[in-house]
């Protein structure tokens, strides 16, 4: 017994029709990491950094990287030490107890619902756009905007997250070898961005380099400033944690877990630092900002046409990779808290190919009824608070194991482990302090209604509670 409730055992077999199945390798742990992290984030919140930390933004995302790297660290550490499906849920359920994994279980079901719902709209928007600009297409308005937006429905928000869960439900491994190509897909695209952007780079459009200062100030009632940046560019990150609720179903969890939350961080942070440094490198900050389509704005602006085209289509074509790997993070944390007891156990059942199917259904209908009818601002803001909460978790639950027991068998050591998990746990709470302050009451409110949830269903049919 812990002291936030009863601890799960590290390692518990799972009973015949409640175990997923082990279809996957490094290679697609390591694509569906890439998958995740280089998405939306890159494609949008160059932008929107720029414009809250001028060229500044480049530490934003070096220091975003430096936090999400010690995280990596911690998450790895876990994942092959608990090489079950759950993530931050299962590894601080182990660690903390059973009320600390319910809260983190609840936190990541806030950043991976809404991230793909954010990601759905997104997807929509450069869809609408490039079939006006590219094909002359005119499609109804009221099929393209939720109803705070005047429309009916954001039809193609709807229509890609239904999509995404039908392949999800075919399987885990069929979903992943297609992740694979969607990642060649945005590396080359944004390759070609860096390539052709490089030689247009004029040093005077990172004067001044930090406009509004490190830890920001107050303007108009918004937070600016690079601290302010990271809060907000933290969003284009998170992704990796999604390779560790795959634990279960890898075929060598010390092997390919390993290489896919590391190698997978550390390609997207050299990708993200070549982007942003290109890109507030061609442009003045001020207009990057203005720009809902960042990239292929500048290819346009200097003389790159068909190739900023290019660059959107994809988007398109790639940008639901996103929605892939967060839906399938999504559905993996849904099946364990259910299989735990903590949320209703008939839906955690998998089908002939060992894939949480039911639980997928359920969850791509949730993702899709917000994508289509809710509206969605600060959506960046609001997931990255999920994320930091699971960031801590899992560094804390790293240091308690290794102090708990050090002798256990790890495939994988955090070096330096204390300084690396307090770095972990001391980054991620400065990015949440800088965060929105609608944003850190709507979480203090989302965990309140978890609780909620936790004690009035989950405490009296918890699994452990009842010696299963």
């Amino acid at each position: 017994m812990g002291l936030f409730g009863p601890l799960k055992p590290l390692h518990r077999a799972e009973e015949d029709g409640k175990a997923l199945a082990k279809t996957l390798s490094w290679p697609h742990l390591m694509a569906l990491g890439i998958g995740g992290i280089i998405g939306t984030g890159i494609y949008t919140l160059t932008g929107v950094g720029a414009g809250l930390a001028g060229p500044g933004v480049l530490v934003s995302f070096a220091l975003c990287g430096l936090v999400c790297a010690c995280a990596a660290l911690c998450y790895t550490e876990m994942s092959t030490l608990i090489p079950a499906a759950g993530s931050a849920y299962t590894y601080t359920y182990s660690a903390i107890g059973e009320v600390a994994g319910w809260v983190v279980g609840w936190a990541l079901i806030l950043e991976y619902s809404l991230a793909c719902s954010s990601v759905a709209v997104g997807w929509s928007a450069h869809l609408v756009g490039w079939l006006n600009e590219g094909m002359g297409l005119q499609l109804p308005a009221f099929l393209l905007n939720a109803p705070h937006a005047g429309g009916l429905v954001n039809l193609p928000a709807v229509l890609v997250s239904l999509a995404v869960m039908g392949l999800l439900m075919i399987g885990a491994r069929e979903s992943a070898t297609l992740n694979i190509l969607l990642v060649i897909i945005k590396i080359v695209a944004l390759g070609a961005f860096i390539v052709l952007g490089l030689p247009a780079i004029q040093a005077g459009n990172y004067d001044p380099f930090a406009p509004y200062g490190f830890i920001g100030q107050q303007i108009g009632g918004e937070k600016v400033g690079i601290m302010a940046a990271a809060a907000i560019v933290f969003f284009a990150f998170f992704g990796f944690d999604a390779v560790s609720t795959s634990a279960e179903e890898a075929k060598k969890p010390g092997r390919d877990l390993t290489i896919g939350i590391l190698g997978s961080m550390a390609v997207s942070t050299l990708i993200y630092m070549l982007v942003a440094g290109v890109a507030v490198g061609v442009a003045p900050f001020q207009e990057i900002a203005n720009s809902a389509e960042p990239l292929p704005h500048i290819l346009r602006e200097i003389g790159y046409p068909v190739v900023a085209g290019l660059v959107g289509l994809a988007a398109i074509v790639a940008l639901p990779s996103v929605i892939l790997v967060m839906m399938y993070g999504q559905s993996r944390i849904f099946f364990v808290m259910a299989r735990d007891g903590l949320l209703p156990q008939a839906v955690a059942k998998v089908n002939k190919k060992g894939s949480p199917a039911l639980i997928t259904l359920i969850t791509g209908i949730f993702v899709a009824i917000f994508a289509g009818f809710v509206p969605l601002k600060e959506i960046a803001a609001l997931s990255n608070a999920g994320t930091l909460i699971a960031f801590i978790a899992v560094a804390l639950s790293m240091i308690i194991l290794r102090r708990r027991f050090p002798d256990l068998p790890r495939t994988f050591k955090t070096p330096a482990y204390l300084l690396v998990g307090l770095a972990a746990i001391a980054g991620c709470a400065f990015i949440f302090y800088s965060l929105p302050i609608q944003s850190q009451l709507f979480t203090l409110i989302w965990m309140a209604i978890g609780l909620v949830v936790y004690f009035s269903y989950g405490k009296w049919h918890s699994r452990l509670k009842k010696g299963a």
